[in-house]
């Protein structure tokens, strides 16, 4: 197993494994790579839906989406598609975030597969949440240390429900608090869990300070210097650590076509 870094705060390519076939030993070094690097990307990986799933598991037991297309066969995996003949011209995830914060235990971390990459575009973009608050003013970082959020499925994805099916959703997936600025419960790193997707405002400041704040937070994490770029094929994986880390994606493919599956690990409650 040899490894690149991919820059100076986070991030390796993880070289000479074979995802399918896994010694315990090279199970326990990816997990060890994965908390210190955040992102792994493991190339010339020729996965079937299945063998991500199994892959997958010696992460964590996986969250099944509760909203989002699914594999047709295995419930675990989220089906990221737009472009060609889906009918789907627009692509959704393209500005930072941590997946599916809104719930009250947000996932440890997920795994990508690239399926259908198309020729040009459609990149995916990380930044170190951990790195992005280290870099905060101390004005700002003594104004966010003790403060919550409040997190809504329904900021990012209300369109996607009939009227009939708000009120359900809402009372299944209510408002949930999360601390703004994050420990990791493995490294004891802190970070911003704010994000531009699912954060609506923070707890107990006025709107203004809040959208203020959140503002600050956002630039932080939109920092190019520490952010890195995955270009796909369709042997590429990648793993992320979904309490320290945001992502986006490019939507500059369209309207070719993409198509990514994703596996997620379930995580705990942040503090």
């Amino acid at each position: 197993m040899k490894v690149v870094r991919l820059n100076n705060f986070f991030g390796a390519e993880v070289q000479g494994i074979d995802l399918r076939n896994l010694s315990r030993k090279a199970i326990n070094d990816l997990q060890r790579l994965w908390l210190e690097h955040k992102v792994l990307v493991v190339r010339n990986q020729s996965l079937t839906s299945k063998e991500q799933v199994n892959f997958s598991k010696h992460f964590g037991d996986l969250e099944i989406h509760p909203f989002a297309k699914k594999h047709v066969d295995y419930q675990e995996i989220l089906v990221l598609e737009s472009g060609g003949l889906t009918g789907k011209t627009h692509y959704a995830a393209t500005d930072w975030h941590s997946d599916v914060t809104y719930r009250e235990k947000p996932p440890m971390g997920s795994i990508l597969r690239g399926v259908v990459v198309p020729e040009v575009g459609g990149d995916t973009c990380f930044a170190n949440a951990v790195e992005a608050y280290n870099r905060l003013d101390l004005e700002t970082k003594s104004a966010v240390s003790e403060l919550t959020a409040t997190h809504d499925w329904f900021k990012k994805n209300h369109h996607v429900l009939d009227k009939k099916d708000i009120e359900s959703t809402r009372k299944k997936y209510p408002l949930v608090s999360h601390p703004v600025i994050r420990t990791h419960p493995e490294t004891g790193e802190k970070a911003i869990f704010t994000n531009n997707f699912f954060t609506a405002y923070i707890d107990g400041v006025a709107e203004n300070k809040s959208n203020m704040l959140l503002r600050r937070l956002e630039n932080a994490i939109r920092d190019p210097s520490i952010q890195i770029r995955v270009r796909w094929d369709e042997t590429t994986v990648v793993l992320w650590d979904n309490r320290c880390v945001q992502h986006t994606g490019t939507d500059d493919f369209l309207p070719a076509h993409r198509r990514m599956e994703r596996t997620t690990i379930l995580g705990d409650r942040p503090f």
